[in-house]
């Protein structure tokens, strides 16, 4: 099983940053590839970055070039830094790990006013 803890999340104004992080504990050993998604109100939830053990990464265009993700296997953790935040960024944001299972975190606010 893996545990997932994100944090990071709050208010911010257009245009600003965001630093989201997530803490995996668990059968960390086993997870092959991590991600964070986001779901806004109404809307199904969707990939916003994506990270393989490889160390690949892949962006959907609607973030790319102003969110980085980034691990940290030494600490076991995750993170998302957010620039150049858009309102339509505003969604609960979820940390998710892949092992033959799928495990995701509670989830984290992000809001971004106009």
């Amino acid at each position: 099983q893996v545990r997932l803890v994100e944090s990071g999340g709050g208010l911010v104004q257009a245009g600003g940053s965001l630093r989201l992080s997530c803490a995996a504990s668990g059968s960390i050993f086993s997870i092959n590839v991590m991600g964070w998604y986001r779901q806004a109100p109404g809307k199904q939830r969707e990939l916003v970055a994506l990270s393989t053990s490889g160390g690949s990464t892949n962006y959907p265009s609607s973030v790319k070039g102003r969110f980085t993700i980034s691990r940290d296997n030494a600490n076991n953790a995750l993170y998302l830094q957010m620039n150049s935040l858009k309102p339509e960024d505003t969604a609960v944001y979820y940390c998710n790990a892949v092992t033959d299972l799928s495990y995701w975190g509670q989830g984290t606010q992000v809001t971004v006013s106009s």
